[in-house]
């Protein structure tokens, strides 16, 4: 074989194994490629999975607070509603008691006041005449016993009060009407009706 075959043929073998070199590394590289991309995407996957199921989660949380707040807020409005009807009940019951409690009222509450006696007394025109005519009279004798100066008289100006009375004089009220009252007096009471009404121990 002439020098020219033997250089030939070695260089076709060292290229041939050059090549073989290259498909083996190639192929190395290929199974570490596709490994590490298999393992990103794995990877991702599992993280849009985590995202996913917080994002899910995230949702039900608010979902739920918001259902709870409502019902919340519902049961409140009901029990605002049922609160108001006690009071307005209690004060229809206060505008229909007998002639004889509601003169008793008007005159031990008056002589209870820190007043002068010299007021003016508004009322409806109903109450006004469940009143009997000589009311003023004994009111203001007991007026002066209690060392007031005993000169109340009705106002000639009536006022739609469904129950009750006011106090006049210089500009100044005192509202006692069964309204007037029962409000003032809600606040501190609504604890104890609530605790009747809606108590769930």
């Amino acid at each position: 074989m002439s020098n020219l075959e033997n250089l030939t043929s070695k260089i076709i073998e060292d290229a041939e194994l050059k090549a073989e070199n290259i498909i083996k590394e190639a192929k190395s590289k290929e199974v570490e490629i596709i490994s590490k991309r298999v393992e990103a995407a794995k990877k991702a996957a599992a993280t849009m999975t985590e995202n996913a199921n917080m994002e899910a989660k995230s949702m039900i949380d608010r979902a739920l607070s918001k259902a709870e707040l409502e019902v919340r807020n519902r049961k409140l409005f009901a029990k605002q509603q049922v609160m108001d009807k006690v009071f307005e009940e209690a004060e229809k019951r206060l505008s229909k008691v007998n002639l004889e409690t509601f003169q008793e009222f008007v005159k031990t509450s008056i002589l209870a006041l820190d007043i002068d006696g010299d007021e003016k007394i508004i009322m409806s025109l109903d109450d006004k005449a469940k009143l009997p005519q000589d009311f003023l009279e004994k009111l203001n004798k007991a007026l002066v016993s209690a060392g007031k100066k005993g000169n109340m008289e009705f106002s000639d100006e009536t006022r739609n009060l469904n129950g009750g009375y006011i106090l006049a004089k210089g500009g100044i009220e005192i509202n006692n009407s069964f309204k007037s009252m029962i409000s003032s007096l809600r606040d501190e009471l609504e604890y104890g009706v609530n605790k009747i009404l809606f108590d769930e121990n």
